[in-house]
């Protein structure tokens, strides 16, 4: 048995699952506290390292691509806060973490387990059924159906579209991503055969995101539970997947880490995917929707969906691509 707590959460492995807990401590991401303990087991691990800091040092756990639903939902966009698969020992504990390291890493040797991909899930996804909340609207999830309820903030465009209902059966992947500064993230669901996607604020398929830890969390987990009820990604053509529809071909496969892969941002023009717009500047077009994100900020946060924390960060980071102070 080999275990190594810290701040943040513990790890224990028994030779077959690393069972993570999460900490209790205020600093632990919103995500990793609804997510709760994970059991993952050892054909589920890639690798596993331990990097000494001066500080402290980082215990990094390396999942095989397609073990994990999470990972996959997340996208590679996941922030190194909120992954469950990494530990933050402090400095004094560095042996503790390199004996554990070592542990797993032997179980793996001597288990011949492979790090290449896998055709099947090895973890479950979260318990249905779940609720997010996002900056226009409720996402819902029973296991068999996504719902997805407007509030008074939404653009007219879904407005109009009015709510929207999309069965399991019919939807072909899910995405999400949180949002940054000017730009709002999403948590988008892509139904089977052709769609036209418009920008988070406006597309009737997605609930727009502040990413907020609290709404990351949530929707997240939404994300991952869907995604393990779909086929996986890497399922043989004839196996006839984990679930109805067909794999997400506009989901790009992931890459030998998941956590590291990351699909096309899709709160971007496919055009200017990779053209970042200079941090310090705002185009002229873009001030009325400046003062219209700092009014829905002060809303949000007169509601008490916005933590003084995350208005005061939100605002500063508004006011900067403005070229303002903050």
């Amino acid at each position: 048995m080999a275990e190594v707590i810290a701040k943040d959460g513990s790890w224990e492995f028994d030779g077959e699952i690393i069972r993570i807990v999460p900490g209790r401590d205020r600093g632990v991401h919103k995500l990793r506290q609804l997510l709760g303990e994970v059991a993952v087991p050892l054909p589920a691990v890639a690798g596993i390292a331990y990097e000494p800091g001066r500080r402290g040092g980082m215990l990094r756990l390396r999942l095989r691509d397609g073990a994990c639903p999470l990972l996959r939902a997340a996208g590679g966009r996941l922030p190194e806060a909120a992954s469950p698969y990494l530990l933050r020992p402090e400095r004094d504990r560095g042996g503790v973490a390199e004996y554990f390291a070592e542990e797993v890493r032997r179980a793996l040797l001597l288990d011949q387990v492979p790090d290449g991909p896998v055709d099947r899930y090895l973890l479950p996804g979260p318990a249905v059924p779940l609720t997010a909340g996002g900056m226009d609207g409720t996402a819902t999830f029973d296991g068999e159906q996504v719902r997805l309820e407007w509030n008074w903030l939404v653009d007219d465009v879904k407005k109009r579209v009015g709510n929207r209902t999309f069965p399991l059966a019919d939807l072909a992947g899910v995405e999400w991503a949180g949002g940054a500064g000017l730009e709002s993230g999403g948590l988008r669901f892509r139904p089977q055969g052709n769609a036209v996607f418009l920008d988070p604020d406006k597309d009737p398929h997605t609930l727009a995101l502040w990413g907020t830890k609290k709404e990351t969390g949530a929707a997240v987990l939404l994300a991952a539970a869907v995604t393990v009820r779909l086929p996986h990604p890497h399922a043989p053509a004839d196996a006839g997947g984990d679930g109805p529809g067909q794999p997400p071909a506009a989901l790009p496969a992931a890459g030998p880490e998941p956590a590291d892969a990351v699909p096309p941002d899709f709160r971007k023009e496919p055009a200017a995917a990779d053209a970042e717009a200079p941090e310090d500047t705002v185009p002229g077009d873009d001030h009325d929707a400046v003062l219209r994100r700092l009014r829905e900020l002060g809303e949000l946060h007169a509601a008490g969906v916005l933590t003084d924390e995350e208005f005061a960060a939100a605002k500063r980071a508004i006011l900067q691509r403005m070229g303002g102070n903050g």
